[in-house]
């Protein structure tokens, strides 16, 4: 694969489901073909697109299902592996087994193949889960919605990811920052946007373009429809897009992380 990401923050609320789909769709629709993995014992995807798979991930790690058995195609070039409460179960049964860090790395290789581009939406908390679908991706994006408490659980993020990475002996990446939910008219955006850009200098990170407010992606989800499908003029949806090309970009190599701002769709 090309493109593999964790979608990731240990504080809730900030936009990282509607991050992870419609980064999973930007890529999709670029030709890519992309699976999006929800790994929230919530299922905070099926729930949002209104999917009923008839196997979900717990299905496919515990009893080694294939995985075309176990993911719904929601448009062209994208098809996802829903979560579910069974994904509780799960984590304690990967709990017990050699070498648990690595159980998605071992069971998603035989279909690296079959995709360009792999997504991964955690949970908030920190668990073993998390730990398992950041060895297997190896890369981070963090959103960052405009209080202080998500800057709070990004810095939470990057120890965790660090912590992890050096234990397993796998480096991960903290690919980029991501604001999110940004409306330039609140006082407390200006304060938010300082303290993300300090979080960038001291762990040298760059941050991405961010995610401008917009109602349609309530509306979108209130439809149980993909942004794109919804308003294809979205303001949301057009800063999405530029993420995925500069996240594209970063990965390739075709850009350093200082540069990442001038990246255009």
């Amino acid at each position: 694969m090309k493109i593999k990401l964790v979608i990731g923050n240990q504080k809730g609320g900030v936009g990282k489901t509607t991050t992870a789909i419609n980064l999973a769709r930007c890529f999709a629709d670029r030709g890519l073909r992309t699976l999006l993995v929800d790994t929230d014992p919530q299922g905070s995807v099926a729930v949002l697109l209104k999917l009923r798979p008839e196997n979900y991930l717990a299905d496919f790690v515990l009893s080694q299902l294939r995985l075309q058995d176990c993911v719904v195609n929601v448009s062209p070039n994208l098809d996802v592996i829903c979560g579910n409460r069974e994904t509780t179960t799960m984590e304690q049964r990967i709990f017990a087994m050699y070498g648990r860090e690595h159980v998605f790395d071992n069971v998603f290789r035989p279909y690296e193949n079959d995709y360009d581009a792999l997504v991964v939406d955690v949970s908030p908390s920190i668990s073993l889960t998390q730990a398992c679908s950041l060895v297997l991706c190896r890369h981070v994006v963090i959103p960052i919605s405009m209080d202080t408490l998500s800057v709070s659980g990004a810095g939470a993020t990057i120890f965790s990811a660090k912590t992890i990475g050096d234990s397993v002996r796998a480096p991960i990446q903290i690919l980029g920052l991501l604001p999110t939910i940004v409306n330039r008219r609140y006082a407390l955006t200006d304060v938010v946007m300082k303290m993300v850009t300090q979080l960038s200098e001291t762990f040298q990170l760059p941050v991405l373009s961010a995610v401008r407010t917009d109602q349609s992606i309530g509306k979108a989800a209130r439809a149980h429809s993909m942004l794109v499908d919804y308003d294809p003029k979205s303001k949301a949806l057009e800063d999405y897009d530029l993420v995925a090309a500069q996240i594209i970009a970063l990965l390739d190599g075709s850009v350093k992380a200082q540069t990442v701002e001038n990246i255009a769709v």
